[in-house]
């Protein structure tokens, strides 16, 4: 079969998923004011609307309101996908979640040889708040899935994945379209291949987002400095960085100086899955800083099984990968 033979076939087959129900995605909790106060302790999110129902009904909604961002936490199933359950464990837990249509369709790139793939952009329109007591579900559709495209990457197709999320009287809430990237990977010069060394460099690090609301963060950490976002008006500091205040909506800003210190909030060991450039295990923390605000990092120069809850540690700048500056901590000597 030539090269464009299989490229057609693949394209036939893939267009087939387009406009077509995805799957369905539905958690085991309906939204409930514990989980909401968790998750605002958590990212440090000091609007009163969420946990206050006097504050929440003097700015004109019926009761406490769930943040927008956080509508896709109500419909994550758990920490084991349900293609992993046993038939007896789904009759345990309900089979609450049907294997999605784009998990099929990216592998059926993967087979044709778009093995790559990265996240491109995401979409989220909120119709109206969400109340504890809604049950809320995410309805998948493929949307749409792009001609072929030559990128930076790689040939490859742009898929977008829409989600609808409604509550249990089938009204919607909000709608997210998510794009992704598959690509296959241009093969290497054989020239270049055969003057390659014969040890593989190694990989490096993603680079995290880096837009109009926060790259000036990122600027300062190239600069060994490690700031905080304030709010002029109010002086609450936030990360990570965003436009507006949670707490007096002020869209005024300035980044002051950290001290560094700070404890160990919460933390995890990952040992999967994994990603390129990192050695595992490692650990993830949520640093509480001595400043009142929580930075997400990475506890360096320690045994992970010596990290605990409330050590105390400091900040070092470091380059993990030999290429990007990130802000780490270690345990204070």
């Amino acid at each position: 079969m030539s090269l464009n033979d299989k490229r057609e076939e693949l394209e036939r087959k893939a267009h087939a998923y387009v406009g077509k129900d995805s799957g369905i995605e539905v958690g085991p909790d309906p939204v409930n004011e514990v989980m909401i106060r968790q998750l605002c302790e958590v990212i440090n999110d000091q609007n009163p609307v969420y946990v206050d129902d006097a504050a929440a009904k003097a700015n004109g909604f019926d009761g406490i309101i769930t943040p927008p961002a956080a509508l896709q936490m109500w419909t994550m199933p758990g920490a084991r996908p349900p293609w992993d359950l046993t038939d007896e464990e789904k009759e345990i837990v309900g089979n609450r979640q049907s294997i999605s249509k784009d998990v099929e369709l990216n592998a059926l790139f993967a087979e044709y040889g778009y093995t790559g793939v990265v996240g491109t952009d995401q979409e989220e329109e909120y119709i109206r708040p969400v109340r504890p007591g809604e049950k809320i579900t995410a309805h998948l559709f493929i949307d749409h899935i792009s001609e072929q495209k030559a990128t930076a990457l790689g040939l490859g197709y742009f898929i977008t994945v829409r989600r609808v999320y409604k509550n249990q009287d089938g009204e919607e809430v909000a709608t997210s379209t998510f794009r992704v990237l598959r690509y296959q990977a241009p093969a290497q010069p054989a020239a270049q291949a055969a003057d390659a060394p014969q040890a593989s460099a190694k990989p490096k690090r993603l680079k995290p987002p880096m837009g109009h609301d926060n790259s000036w963060w990122w600027d300062a950490v190239e600069n060994d400095q490690f700031l905080i976002q304030s709010c002029k008006s109010c002086n609450t500091l936030r990360h990570p960085p965003r436009p507006m205040c949670g707490k007096c909506q002020s869209l005024d800003w300035e980044g002051v100086e950290a001290s560094g210190n700070g404890t160990i909030y919460s933390y995890t060991v990952m040992h999967h899955p994994k990603f390129p450039g990192f050695d595992y295990p490692f650990v993830t923390a949520v640093i509480e800083l001595e400043e009142g605000t929580r930075i997400v990092s990475n506890v360096v120069d320690c045994d992970p099984l010596a990290v605990h809850v409330g050590m105390p540690v400091e900040l070092t700048i470091q380059k993990p990968d030999g290429e990007l500056k990130l802000p780490l901590f270690r345990p204070v000597a």
